[in-house]
């Protein structure tokens, strides 16, 4: 990555990796469950978690001090600890930074009906710390002792994205030797889906279908996905299996509207484009698009348009997780993170499932069907927020 800009242009930084993944979905506990299910390209029958046992990974007592969104932060953290082995000498070095949109929202509306019906003094002592964004990653700190930066980032639909790319600038600067990355989300309220519904962005039919001529908006998943990043030298001198390497990456704001896209992709454009300038790497070198396809008629559109700008040669397959997981907010880039992370290590393109009819006016390579051999293995992930946050993540092989 690119890290620093001198008087003679760019500064390299250290190479970044990614040697441990993990994911709580819709799917099931695992990323290696979630990428064998996205292949199989079927609709599911819930976006919600169904599989998840958060009793037995940390025990009753703790479960019961986390809301939903850290259960599966951490949860996700520690399946992608124990997948890269991870071991650290300096725990100084050693961060932590993760993200959600929400936080802490169906512990809110659980101790609001327990203050209206049974009163201040039954309100719970962990409320406030259930209640706080930044619970995620603080659970994620404490259980595995790191005392480097701990920090966590809420922008919007972005977040998992910018959590990933800041954690590997922390790396790349020299400032930590290993990162643990990613997201948590549960927003899965009445209250929520009124406030999505009555703003007219869920789907009235319940379907994700991302690019598709149908696509009515999206469907409100949930979930966590968690990345162990090491600076390349770390990974080597410990014997660690490594995925893929972090090239890059960037973010940019539409400054436009509050939920809106920029329907010109000006920022969207700018962001694609400064990551691959951070990758060092051109429109020619990528072989395929994780994108954010959120399957509304706005956003599809906009990110279409931004592609095409940018690979003015032919936009590279592009597929979006949404379709099978739906859209988890602020956990959305985590999760999208590692299937791009897989798709590079497995050489293969998982297709969109939902979407059937793929729009004209859109013009895109949707993988449809079956998964696909990837040619060139430089993935870009995409996400774009409310806020109109941008951000853009590219990985590749080593």
């Amino acid at each position: 990555m690119r890290v620093a800009a001198g008087p003679d242009g760019p500064v390299e930084g250290r190479r970044v990796v990614v040697t441990g993944v993990g994911a709580v979905t819709a799917a099931g506990t695992g990323a290696d469950v979630l990428f064998k299910v996205l292949c199989e390209g079927v609709s599911p029958e819930s976006a919600l978690v169904r599989q998840f046992d958060p009793d037995a990974l940390f025990g009753t007592k703790e479960a019961r001090r986390l809301d939903r969104f850290s259960q599966y932060s951490l949860g996700a953290a520690i399946e992608a600890h124990r997948d890269a082995n991870l071991e650290f000498a300096d725990p100084g070095r050693a961060g932590v930074l993760f993200a959600t949109g929400v936080g802490g929202i169906s512990s809110m509306i659980e101790q609001l009906t327990v203050l209206r019906e049974r009163g201040p003094e039954r309100v719970s002592p962990f409320f406030i710390p259930m209640l706080m964004p930044n619970a995620g990653a603080a659970a994620v700190s404490l259980r595995f002792g790191m005392r480097g930066p701990c920090q966590t980032v809420t922008t919007a639909c972005a977040a998992g994205t910018h959590a990933v790319i800041d954690a590997a600038r922390l790396i790349a600067q020299g400032r930590c030797d290993v990162m643990l990355t990613g997201g948590g989300e549960s927003a899965t309220e009445q209250i929520a889906y009124a406030g999505f519904r009555n703003m007219t962005a869920l789907s009235r039919t319940g379907v994700s279908r991302p690019f598709d001529v149908a696509r009515d908006g999206f469907v409100l998943g949930e979930g966590g996905a968690a990345l162990v990043l090491e600076a390349l030298d770390h990974a080597t001198a410990r014997g660690a299996t490594i995925y893929a390497e972090v090239l890059g990456g960037a973010s940019t704001a539409d400054a436009h509207h509050i939920t809106a896209p920029d329907p010109d992709a000006a920022g969207a454009i700018s962001c694609i484009e400064l990551a691959m300038h951070d990758a060092s790497c051109t429109p020619g070198d990528v072989g395929h698009v994780n994108a954010h396809g959120t399957s509304t008629p706005l956003n599809d559109l906009a990110e279409a348009k931004a592609l095409h700008a940018v690979f003015r040669d032919g936009v590279p397959p592009v597929t979006s997780v949404k379709g099978y997981l739906g859209h988890s907010l602020g956990a959305a880039g985590a999760i999208e993170a590692v299937v791009a992370v897989l798709t590079v290590a497995h050489g293969v393109i998982p297709p969109t499932a939902g979407t059937t009819d793929v729009d004209p006016d859109l013009d895109l390579d949707v993988v449809l069907g079956a998964p696909r051999s990837i040619e060139k293995r430089v993935v870009l992930s995409n996400s774009f927020g409310f806020g109109g946050h941008n951000g853009a993540l590219i990985v590749g092989a080593l």
